[in-house]
């Protein structure tokens, strides 16, 4: 995971984020704060633009933009369980063919 480090300053010029909004999202809980005053941390360096997108065109709440971003990241999950699991039964469909020998995909 990447973590990133931005100021205030460098969110307002990047994604147009007013520090008001920054704030919200810090309250709910959406970024997190770093030691140095008005600086946040990223975890992931796609959340930011992903929150200013979703704030700019939808308008939505930190609130209703958590519920998203929740969302989302179970959505990944599954997607990542799905390609496991097609994978492990397209392995034991040939190894019951008879043409390849079981792996163990965890």
């Amino acid at each position: 995971m990447e973590t990133l480090t931005l100021t205030f300053q460098e969110c307002t010029i990047r994604y147009g984020l007013a520090p008001t909004a920054l704030h919200d999202f810090l309250q709910a809980g959406l970024l997190r704060a770093a030691p140095a005053p008005e600086t946040v941390i990223i975890d992931e360096p796609d959340d930011l633009p992903r929150l200013a997108r979703l704030h700019h065109e939808l308008g939505l709440s930190p609130e209703a933009l958590d519920i998203i971003l929740a969302m989302r990241q179970r959505l990944v999950r599954l997607q990542a369980t799905l390609t496991r699991e097609t994978a492990r039964a397209r392995q034991l469909e040939n190894f019951l063919r008879g043409s390849s020998a079981l792996e163990d995909f965890g």
